[in-house]
């Protein structure tokens, strides 16, 4: 399958990696990318925020598509992505990267939505006199809070045993990214090969290069083109 086979498409991604991690408690989340996100009984939209030009503010809208009140906590995480595509968390900034949360004003900060209720959370960049050339990306993160043990509710003691309780916290994040001055980006595709495993299943190989000071997002659709002209979708990476 030749280069030329390859056809692609710069759409919105669909929903990324899970990875979670536990101490006291069970800490979940989605790391999300695209138009509309339900994550649980949370429902938002745009699932990215991008400012630039002279855009200086945008609106998230949040829905409660679940039966019961809930309690979510927007604060900013930062990750990288690896080169083999999956997310990690990290606290310092790569080389060249740098964050964008001490340039953007959230408000609310708590958000509590009953059974069908809807919010609008407000995005406001500030500082943008101290805005460096290039691209800041950081991610919003709602924690949705876990609802509390009613008071006067008996404990079970069992003094022969030990037990742990882990309570698990859900939550999604969506990337919001600030574009100041001359930013600029180049993909390509190199690398190509075409493998088999256990001699039945097709593998495609390929290696993605980008230059810039941007980062880029999208869809591969690959094609097969027959010596007739006859195009066959065969592969797709959202």
């Amino acid at each position: 399958m030749a280069a030329k086979d390859l056809l692609l498409t710069r759409r919105a991604l669909k929903p990324g990696r899970l990875f979670y991690s536990a101490a006291s408690a069970a800490v979940i989340f989605i790391l999300a990318s695209g138009g509309l996100q339900a994550q649980g009984n949370l429902l938002i939209t745009p699932k990215r925020l991008v400012f630039e030009g002279s855009r200086r503010s945008m609106d998230l809208n949040l829905a409660n598509v679940g039966k019961d009140t809930a309690v979510y906590v927007i604060s900013f995480v930062q990750v990288r992505m690896k080169e083999d595509g999956n997310f990690e968390a990290i606290t310092e900034p790569d080389p060249g990267q740098m964050f964008a949360d001490k340039f953007v004003r959230i408000f609310p900060k708590n958000v509590k939505l009953g059974p069908g209720e809807a919010q609008v959370v407000k995005l406001q960049l500030t500082r943008t006199e101290e805005l460096s050339e290039g691209e800041y990306r950081s991610h919003l993160y709602f924690r949705a809070v876990p609802k509390e043990d009613p008071l006067g509710e008996p404990e079970i003691k069992d003094t022969t045993t030990f037990t742990v309780r882990l309570t698990p916290i859900f939550g999604i994040t969506i990337p919001v990214i600030i574009r100041s001055g001359n930013t600029r980006v180049s993909a390509s595709i190199s690398d190509l090969s075409l493998e088999y495993v256990t001699d039945t299943i097709p593998r495609l190989n390929m290696k993605f290069n980008r230059t810039g000071n941007m980062s880029v997002y999208g869809d591969l659709v690959v094609n097969h083109v027959s010596p007739q002209g006859k195009v066959t979708r065969v592969g797709a990476a959202n």
